[in-house]
């Protein structure tokens, strides 16, 4: 690893609404539940995870419009992370409804608008954002359309330029699986870590058995983490055996967000010195944490929703 100790995350920032029920949703009429409004978005998450966890100098790249640009910036720099968002002229910043059921485990399905968050491109990239820079975290959204694709291809061939780590988090099965996973493939092939969840590991190799899918995505990337939920997570390196880590017991409340929970405390202790392995305690221990807790980001801090808040 170079000298640099810094974390550049590349990806997206939304605005989550979510939406926990405890009934059935009633098609045609109301449904009671609790709603919110959080920031969120899976790179803005775990940039937010790692600098709470300890990692230095965490950075993000991010695109969003005028709508709520200075409330995300606000609440990036709440927890830690030094804000680059681009502000788009035209799109707003993209949203994402959270279904939460509380009758069965706090289970979510999700609503996307992706708005600016998607239009992300070359020219949103400044060499200068890897100054004291370590590694690089790209969300796996850059890579579903043709400007973040090249995005991707550009952070990617900079970040090895100039000695440091890449590492993706596919982000999400309908969209890799509209894109073809084929060009996904191909569009993350230089990462050196892959963070997938068990259903993205199995649609990327075809393997049905999440340890196998673990070994060959090693093979490809030399390290695959793969987050099992309640499951905990498999570590696999260099095309061998995974390895199990347990995940710690918790009371779920609403799981948006603990990937992303797992992804930032993962690379914070992986960049303070940890082995795989122990960086994989470490964010079984933050996802544990986050599915306690309402939204994508860490406690406790009082978040407020956009508009009320700006810079």
């Amino acid at each position: 690893m170079s000298a640099a100790v810094g974390l550049l995350v590349v990806g997206d920032v939304v605005t989550d609404v979510v939406a926990r029920h405890t009934g059935p949703l009633a098609p045609g009429t109301d449904t009671a539940a609790r709603i919110t409004t959080l920031p969120g978005g899976a790179g803005a998450n775990a940039a937010s995870w790692a600098a709470r966890c300890g990692a230095p100098a965490v950075r993000m790249l991010g695109r969003a419009g005028r709508d709520s640009a200075g409330w995300h910036a606000t609440e990036l720099r709440r927890h830690g992370v030094e804000p680059r968002l681009s502000v788009d002229p035209g799109l707003p910043t993209g949203t994402v409804i959270a279904l939460v059921d509380g009758a069965d485990g706090a289970e979510r399905t999700f609503l996307t608008d992706s708005g600016a968050s998607v239009a992300l491109t070359p020219a949103d990239w400044d060499e200068d954002l890897l100054a004291g820079v370590a590694h690089v975290h790209l969300s796996g959204y850059l890579c579903f359309t043709p400007g973040g694709r090249e995005l991707t291809a550009l952070v990617a061939a900079s970040a090895h330029a100039r000695g440091a780590t890449l590492s993706v988090d596919p982000a999400s099965t309908g969209f890799i699986e509209r894109l073809g996973v084929d060009v996904f493939r191909s569009a993350i092939r230089p990462a050196d870590l892959i963070l997938p969840n068990a259903a993205e590991a199995r649609l990327l190799t075809g393997a049905a058995d999440p340890a196998r899918a673990a070994g060959e995505l090693s093979a490809v990337h030399g390290t695959a983490v793969v987050t099992l939920g309640p499951g905990g997570a498999l570590v696999a390196r260099d095309g061998g055996p995974a390895a199990r880590v347990p995940a710690v017991p918790a009371d779920p409340v609403d799981t948006t967000g603990a990937g992303d929970a797992f992804t930032g405390a993962y690379l914070a202790a992986w960049l303070g010195g940890a082995e795989p392995v122990a960086a994989a305690r470490a964010g079984c221990a933050a996802a544990a944490v986050a599915v306690g807790t309402v939204g994508g980001r860490p406690p406790p801090d009082r978040l407020r929703p956009p508009g009320q808040d700006q810079p």
